[in-house]
């Protein structure tokens, strides 16, 4: 007989741990600056509207797929749509990954400025300094090997492992950030800021500038697309629902980036009003590790408050990139490969090759950080995983498939053909969104158009992106053979309907 894969203990466990994987650095640091340098309320409207046709869609489909597979992103794709596109379930899991080797970096900084918010370091020093005399540093390696420690430490624990954590890490989260929010809004002027972030103006909502950037926000924000919550649904118990719950996560995530954007803007505009343009316009690093700092420093209490704040993005970046080292471990689970050892070497390969943008190393002198780079080229890779996802149901059948796999017996909801045609505009999005985003950085010669360690190119995209399609084109007969010669498929052989 099998042995059974380990499972949630519960619903709201279950939920916690993709809210967990959801919500992260990008909800509290990219967010604010994104919606007040994009209109504010404007940017709301926009943002609410592609939630529904994004994010939600992406979600339902990601928990179907991974409940009704009970495979990573690989072995998912190879049931639903065959053995030929194994590859893109392989491109999903690689850029998953080559976002957890620099996003472990993240964490690192955000562990760095909590401890340093603790001790009074800052802002005692100018944090632009403060910043300068850390990043890059070895000090940055040793606490980028520390946040992948942290994270491995929870992975390595099983489902319920993770399951305790996100207990744990959420509602403190949430607590903190609650607490942020109200300290924010009781500040002098700072209704001025929640004005500005809810009260739209219709006359901006024909800027197509505005529904882009809040259609990149849902792509990068809630982990829609990425392969996390298909990888999590995995170890959903067998008679729960998927779309109700993604609709959970998706409002769920949202709603504390609006927390976030309160507590950011509102403290914005009542210490600094005449600095808000330059805030929003500082990068997402400068406005986290050198503006926040000062603002928090003008406040009564501030010194408390910004280690709260600094304690909330720590624990965004741990539950985020739990999932995110839960993914290949997963990969190399299906392959064959014990736990324990698929967690050890993805923690080892995680923390070497994200040493580099620990280091801000970079093989072209003058070309820029090497993080900013591959930032830049896996966070619009985002976009392709998200086509793939849509063409794989497509491709299968999206009606057949929504019957099938999303209103069954244990649904909560009835999802409608609506979902049919919002998975064919996903397409149709992840299309435009990324030749948006290559036609804004187009250089202004050929040579410095085609550089390949640049931060914002559209060579270093489509190079690095040509060089892994083709190992995985290559690869995809080997992998999509060992996948289904491996012990985890001869076991679960007959568990699903898909094959």
């Amino acid at each position: 007989m099998a042995p059974k894969i380990e499972v949630f203990s519960s619903r709201w466990g279950m939920l916690l741990a993709m809210l967990g994987m959801a919500v992260g650095t990008g909800n509290i640091w990219r967010f604010p600056r994104v919606a007040a340098s994009n209109g504010g309320g404007s940017f709301l409207v926009a943002w609410l509207v592609f939630l529904m046709l994004w994010s939600v869609p992406l979600l339902i489909l990601e928990f179907g797929m991974g409940k009704a597979t009970r495979s990573g992103a690989i072995g998912a794709f190879m049931k639903t749509v065959g053995v030929k596109f194994t590859w893109m379930g392989s491109w999903i899991a690689f850029v998953a990954a080559a976002i957890m080797c620099y996003y472990s970096v993240v964490m690192g900084w955000t562990l760095r400025f909590f401890l340093a918010s603790l001790q009074g370091e800052i802002p005692t020093v100018i944090p632009e300094a403060f910043w300068e005399n850390f990043a890059g540093t070895p000090w940055a390696l040793v606490t980028h090997a520390i946040a992948m420690g942290m994270a491995i430490f929870v992975v390595s624990k099983g489902v319920k492992g993770i399951e305790r954590a996100t207990k744990i890490l959420i509602p403190g989260l949430i607590i903190l950030i609650v607490i942020l929010a109200i300290r924010a809004v009781t500040l002098p002027g700072a209704m001025e800021g929640i004005a500005f972030l809810f009260t739209p103006k219709l006359s901006e909502l024909t800027d197509a500038r505005i529904w882009l950037e809040a259609l990149t926000q849902n792509a990068w924000d809630t982990g829609a697309g990425w392969g996390l919550v298909l990888t999590y649904a995995v170890y959903m118990r067998s008679r729960e629902d998927t779309a109700l719950n993604a609709f959970v996560i998706g409002f769920g995530n949202n709603a504390i980036s609006l927390l976030a954007g309160i507590m950011v803007l509102g403290t914005v505009f009542s210490v600094m009003p005449d600095a808000s343009a330059q805030i929003v316009g500082a990068g997402n690093e400068g406005l986290t590790f050198i503006w926040v700092p000062q603002l928090f420093s003008l406040i009564p209490g501030g010194q408390f408050f910004m280690a709260l704040f600094f304690m909330a993005l720590l624990f965004a970046a741990w539950t985020s990139l739990v999932a995110l080292i839960e993914l290949p471990s997963r990969i190399l689970i299906d392959l064959g490969m014990s736990r324990s050892r698929a967690i050890a070497l993805v923690g080892v390969a995680g923390f070497l090759f994200g040493v580099p943008s620990a280091l801000n190393w970079t093989d072209t002198p003058g070309a820029g950080p090497f993080f900013a780079n591959q930032d830049w080229v896996w966070g619009v890779g985002l976009m392709l995983s998200g086509f793939f996802f849509a063409f794989a149901v497509l491709k299968y059948g999206i009606k057949e498939w929504r019957e099938r796999y999303i209103n069954t017996g244990d649904s909560d909801i009835y999802i409608g053909a609506w979902w049919d045609w919002a998975i064919r505009l996903v397409m149709v999005e992840s299309v435009v969104l990324m030749i948006w985003w290559l036609y804004q950085v187009q250089g202004e010669s050929f040579r410095e158009t085609w550089t390949l360690f640049s931060p914002l190119n559209i060579g270093t995209v489509l190079i690095q992106w040509c060089v892994v399609l083709t190992i995985l084109l290559i690869s995809n007969k080997w992998l999509s053979k060992k996948m289904l010669m491996s012990k985890f498929s001869s076991e679960r052989e007959g568990s699903t309907d898909l094959l």
